[in-house]
C-alpha cells in the first residue's frame, strides 16, 4: 500500500513542470549590486517630456544606468529616447544611486515626518483639558473580544 502511494506521488511530481511560466513584468528588475539602489524615474508622461522631474532626480543623486552594464535585462530602449545607451521603457528611465546617500535621504524624510506629526500633536493637545482628555498620551491600539 505504501509503495503504491509512493509511485502515485512520483508520477504526479513527474507530470508537473519544475519551473512554471509566469508573465514578465513591464519593468524589469536589475540584478542587485552591493552599495547601489535602483529606481525607475519618469522622463515623460502622455508623450510630453518631464525634464523638471529628471533634473530634480539627478540633483538628488540618481544617475542613469547604462544598458551594457545590465545585459540580463534584455531590453530595447524607447526609440525617441533622449538617453541613448541607457535603459528606458515607456517614459521611465532606470537609475541607480549610492545606498548610503539614499539612507541619508530616507532619514531626512523620516525626521521631517516625525516633526510634522509632533507639531500636529502639540497643536491639537493645546486644547486638551485634564478633566476630559482629547487624546491619550500613548499611541497604542488594543483589540478586545466580547464575552457572550
Amino acid at each position: 500500500m505504501a509503495e503504491e502511494r509512493k509511485i502515485r506521488i512520483d508520477r504526479a511530481a513527474e507530470s508537473r513542470p519544475s519551473d512554471s511560466w509566469l508573465p514578465q513584468s513591464a519593468l524589469p528588475v536589475p540584478e542587485p549590486k552591493d552599495g547601489w539602489v535602483f529606481r525607475w524615474i519618469r522622463t515623460s508622461s502622455l508623450g510630453r517630456s518631464d525634464n523638471t522631474n529628471v533634473s530634480r532626480q539627478f540633483r538628488e543623486g540618481w544617475e542613469p544606468v547604462k544598458s551594457e552594464d545590465h545585459p540580463e535585462l534584455r531590453i530595447l530602449s524607447d526609440i525617441n529616447s533622449q538617453f541613448k545607451g541607457n535603459v528606458e521603457v515607456g517614459g521611465l528611465l532606470l537609475c541607480k544611486a549610492p545606498l548610503d546617500k539614499m539612507k541619508q535621504r530616507q532619514q531626512y524624510f523620516q525626521d521631517l515626518s516625525d516633526r510634522q506629526i509632533d507639531g500636529v500633536d502639540r497643536s491639537y493637545l493645546r486644547e486638551n483639558d485634564p478633566r476630559m482628555p482629547l487624546l491619550n498620551s500613548e499611541r497604542s491600539t488594543r483589540t478586545t473580544f466580547g464575552r457572550g
